[in-house]
């Protein structure tokens, strides 16, 4: 595996080279480390100085199930702090049977031109091609088809990116060749952008799978693997029948479902775009409920989305999605959510961040709540780049400040995802003090606060919640790094035999003898590049926190607020 730096100042060139200081690292911990190294912390993250890093995990391009995900890392312009946003999609298996373990783009060009990259096993060409310029994804896709073929994947961004807006995402293409899996958080789009390069189109032709250094272990160590996962009652069942929408009962139902711009821990219309119905109406319309989003996943909780028609509209929209862009705006029609999930896919935004901006909107009275159509109108607006559209296209944070909105839910300048950390303290923890800004998936505390996999620590109450938060972000910072879905860690939380299944598979793949405690080690190191970054880019512990209301509006219907104490936030870290 190879390091593939792109250079997009004077004429680009492109370079291979070893991976030296960082051997051992995949994912996360190789874009965090080539951030935290070769970034001035400093720098504006449009400028040259900035790095874009896309890098799939330890076991990227192998027969490992579940090792498709892959890492764009970058100091994001959302955050002004480390990013690594995450996605499924064919790209990470790709990457890895090509031989890269990450490209890194850097500089940037001095015009306005725009630019492809074509990477294959013979190498890799830069071409100018304004032909490109403000394509949404989908009509870029196509269009990369017709010239390159249907047996590719492809990294790219929408008009959003193009106009450098600090929500837009980098999409990658599903199997079915699609831009439907989006590395959504913090602004990497806009990165992508600031480098001239509208898409990376990776061609694995001619190429085979990586071998592990021992087969058979390896063979076995993945079979015992998968039949963790097909086993796990989340795993195995909940998400391939209903995707990740399976959520939205239940965190409803536990009065964590934030509503109305997080002033309410319920929503009266849940039930209309839970993922029962999303799943019952993809099987009515010839969708699909249970469907992978990368060759080799065993979940399948992607599904794919019909309209009233029987048309394909999007992929299945995921909980966060259905939440953001429904329950938190006061709208329950799924069909006009999954409208504006395409929107998003096709612009190139993040739905998190879409949602929670549209609400902040709201709130400032720019439309009213509820309103499916005119909130579609607002998306449109951002793909347009109208002046209102480039406000809402910059996030939440920018759009409070914008229309003078007290209430806006950010850490970090990064809108939180659909948890309401009042109900659910743990994600609260990890909303404040991920390096990421607030981020469910940095360490998701709903497991064990609510869906009780692999114990049980009271949402309510503040005891253990640090420790919680803590132990959820070390070990997520390892498997993002490993290139594997998050959602195995239900599995890895209640089943040793499979966490040890994991282990197993890349010391045999590497030929290491890691253990628990080496996990712990990674994952740490991991975090210390990320923290070391921000603390350098002068981030300081009082940028660990909440906003405020958090800490002074109680929430129905349990009517807490947020307990967990600054100080206790202050020892997170402090392993």
């Amino acid at each position: 595996m190879r390091i593939l730096r792109i250079n997009m100042s004077g004429t680009p060139s492109a370079k291979f080279e070893e991976l030296g200081e960082y051997e051992g690292l995949g994912g996360r911990a190789i874009t965090s480390a080539i951030v935290s190294k070769e970034v001035d912390p400093l720098c504006h993250p449009l400028s040259a100085d900035n790095k874009l890093v896309i890098a799939p995990g330890l076991l990227g391009g192998t027969a490992a199930a579940m090792s498709g995900r892959v890492s764009v890392g970058c100091k994001s312009p959302l955050t002004g702090g480390i990013k690594e946003a995450n996605a499924g999609g064919q790209a990470g298996q790709v990457l890895g049977r090509l031989g890269i373990a990450a490209i890194v783009l850097e500089g940037k060009p001095e015009g306005n031109d725009t630019y492809k990259i074509y990477i294959n096993k013979d190498g890799v060409k830069i071409e100018k091609d304004n032909s490109l310029k403000m394509l949404p994804n989908y009509d870029l896709i196509e269009k990369m088809k017709k010239e390159y073929g249907e047996k590719i994947a492809c990294v790219s961004i929408g008009p959003a990116g193009e106009m450098k807006l600090s929500g837009a995402s980098v999409a990658v293409t599903d199997m079915e060749l699609r831009p439907t899996r989006h590395a959504g958080r913090g602004g990497v789009g806009a990165v992508m952008g600031s480098k001239g390069v509208k898409v990376i189109v990776l061609d694995d032709a001619g190429t085979t799978p990586r071998q592990p250094k021992d087969a058979e272990a390896f063979k076995d160590a993945n079979k015992r693997f998968v039949a963790g996962l097909q086993k796990h009652p989340v795993t195995g069942q909940g998400l391939p029948a209903y995707g990740t929408n399976i959520l939205t009962n239940i965190i409803n139902e536990v009065g964590a479902y934030p509503t109305y711009n997080f002033k309410e821990g319920r929503f009266a219309g849940a039930r209309k775009i839970s993922g029962e119905v999303e799943a019952e109406l993809e099987k009515q319309r010839g969708g699909n409920p249970t469907h992978g989003c990368h060759r080799g996943c065993v979940i399948r909780c992607s599904g794919i989305y019909h309209d009233k028609d029987g048309h394909y509209l999007t992929k299945q929209p995921e909980y966060e999605t259905v939440w953001a862009l429904g329950g938190n705006c006061g709208i329950d029609d799924i069909d006009k959510i999954a409208m504006m999930d395409f929107l998003c896919d096709n612009y190139g935004l993040d739905t998190i961040e879409m949602g929670a901006t549209i609400a902040v909107a709201m709130e400032a009275g720019l439309l009213n709540w509820g309103d499916a159509d005119e909130a579609i109108n607002l998306i449109h607006e951002v793909g347009k780049g109208t002046p209102l559209g480039r406000i809402i296209g910059n996030g939440a944070a920018f759009t409070g400040k914008a229309f003078g909105v007290e209430r806006v839910p950010v850490v970090k300048g990064q809108a939180l995802p659909a948890y309401d950390p009042r109900a659910v303290q743990g994600i609260g923890v990890t909303y404040a003090t991920s390096p990421m800004g607030a981020d469910h998936t940095a360490g998701y505390s709903i497991a064990l606060n609510v869906l009780k996999t692999g114990g049980f620590v009271d949402p309510l109450k503040p005891e253990g919640q640090v420790d919680l938060s803590r132990n959820l972000q070390i070990a997520t910072a390892f498997i993002d790094s490993t290139g594997m879905c998050l959602f195995i860690a239900f599995a890895l939380l209640d089943q040793p035999e499979t966490n040890q299944a994991l282990l197993d598979m890349l010391n045999a793949f590497y030929g290491w003898n890691m253990t628990d405690k080496d996990v712990v080690e990674y994952g740490k190191r991991v975090l210390k590049f990320e923290r070391d970054f921000n603390l350098r880019a002068g981030f300081t512990k009082q940028h660990d926190r909440l906003p405020r209301f958090f800490y002074k509006e109680p929430i129905p219907p349990h009517n807490v607020v947020f307990q967990v104490k600054d100080e206790e936030l202050d020892q997170l870290f402090n392993w």
